[in-house]
């Protein structure tokens, strides 16, 4: 037997597994302590990537807005954030003319306590730091019209400050190819109405809105033209971070440019070749807090079924603390218990809240049964939404059995943030 260790909220799981199981991981580096995290952060600043110095783009400058990921993202908000407003301060710029707003797209917004546990008590207690809110038209501004017809509204007060900053992280992503740079805009700071364009149906029907594509892929496409119309987000400064969350790199410049490097930097860590299609796939949510709901752990089932056969088992571990996450995720993917219609309805009924979730749960549940092993949603809720319940790994492997041969299994601990794909195949 194997043993393997899984991410499982702030904890991890051990299971042993069957000898012939290949188990996956990324090449990604053992990240640094906080001190070294810093220094590497503060270096990246002083050395921008394709952008004037940040002392030149804070200067004489009256309001400046700092975007920042939400508590579904393991972002160090906390030291990004001190390194960059030291540097403000230092520039002249006063707290009263920072806001930072947290880039919650259309996830629910934070309570003050979780916008605490966010940025730290002494930047919650000394600035204004608040959650972005999509649905409220009376906040958004009209930017203009993407070439694949997203109308793009975005926060009034972000597009009306003099410079914008976004601090992230960059990751795999299950539709949008990679994580951070222009997300913080779109989703992150637009409205309601542009989050269902670029999240459409047909959108995420295209087989390049996937893990690991950048180019010719419609939705970071239209992300980027979206955030280029906003013309003062001119600087990022973004982490890679290890299977722990530390701080394995930092880049900071340019928001398109820096990306596509930061990005670039990765993809040697995190697309690893499998030399075949599993009989069943073993995965994770990649712990707290990723896992923190259902919501979210759609993002592993996508990571396990890419390199398992259709008709094969993807068995998923995610904690879900918060539990299933979105109510209208929860509704419109118990809508019927075959997954081509809910397909059929997201295609013919959208704009649909969280449709994008479900649309990529259903291509899964298309192609394989996804078995979950979690803590925080009821058995007869996932069973409303056609996935298998089972309350340990063991259980999961015993329903898989019964489902297909287990001649092989491939375990993937890190889920999402590792990009496998079979040797040979298109994707990566």
């Amino acid at each position: 037997m194997k043993r393997v260790a899984f991410p499982f909220g702030k904890e991890s799981v051990v299971a042993d597994l069957p000898d012939n199981t290949l188990v996956v991981y990324s090449g990604i580096p053992q990240g640094v302590g906080r001190e070294e995290a810093e220094r590497l952060v503060r270096a990246s600043i002083d050395r921008p990537y394709a952008a004037p110095k940040l002392q030149e783009l804070l200067r004489g400058r009256r309001k400046v807005a700092i975007l920042i990921t939400d508590k579904t993202r393991a972002t160090p908000n906390e030291l990004l954030l001190k390194a960059f407003l030291e540097l403000a301060h230092a520039c002249g710029i006063a707290k009263e003319q920072v806001e930072i707003v947290v880039a919650t797209g259309l996830h629910e917004p934070h309570s003050a306590k979780e916008i605490e546990e966010l940025v730290g008590k002494e930047i919650a207690s000394e600035y204004t730091v608040y959650s972005h809110n999509s649905d409220d038209d009376a906040m958004l501004e009209y930017l203009g019209r993407t070439s694949f017809g997203t109308e793009v509204y975005v926060n009034r007060s972000v597009a009306r400050a003099d410079l914008v900053v976004g601090l992230g992280l960059i990751e795999p992503h299950f539709f949008a190819g990679y994580s951070g740079g222009r997300k913080l805009v779109l989703p992150g700071i637009a409205g309601t109405k542009s989050v269902y364009q670029n999240h459409g149906f047909r959108m995420l029907a295209h087989p390049k809105a996937d893990y690991g594509y950048l180019e010719g892929n419609p939705v970071h496409e239209d992300m980027v033209e979206a955030a280029r119309m906003l013309g003062n987000f001119r600087f990022i400064v973004h982490v890679v971070l290890d299977k722990e969350k530390r701080v394995v790199d930092a880049i900071a410049g340019d928001p398109y440019a820096a990306h596509i490097e930061g990005v670039r930097r990765l993809d040697a860590y995190v697309k690893v070749p499998v030399p075949y299609e599993a009989d069943v796939a073993i995965v994770t949510n990649g712990g707290y807090p990723l896992d923190r709901n259902l919501y979210q752990a759609v993002k592993g089932m996508v990571t396990g079924s890419r390199v398992t056969r259709r008709g094969g088992v993807v068995i998923l571990l995610s904690e879900c603390r918060d539990g299933v996450g979105h109510e209208s995720f929860r509704e419109l993917a118990s809508l019927s218990r075959d997954p081509a219609k809910i397909l059929d309805y997201i295609r013919e009924s959208e704009p649909l809240r969280d449709q994008w979730e479900v649309q990529k749960l259903e291509q899964v549940l298309m192609k394989n049964k996804v078995v979950v092993v979690t803590q925080g949603v009821k058995d007869s809720v996932l069973e409303e939404m056609n996935l298998i319940p089972a309350s340990s790994i063991e259980e999961a492997l015993e329903i898989a059995k019964r489902l297909t041969p287990l001649e092989r299994v491939i375990a993937v601990p890190e889920g999402p943030y590792v990009i496998p794909y079979v040797s040979g195949a298109t994707g990566c």
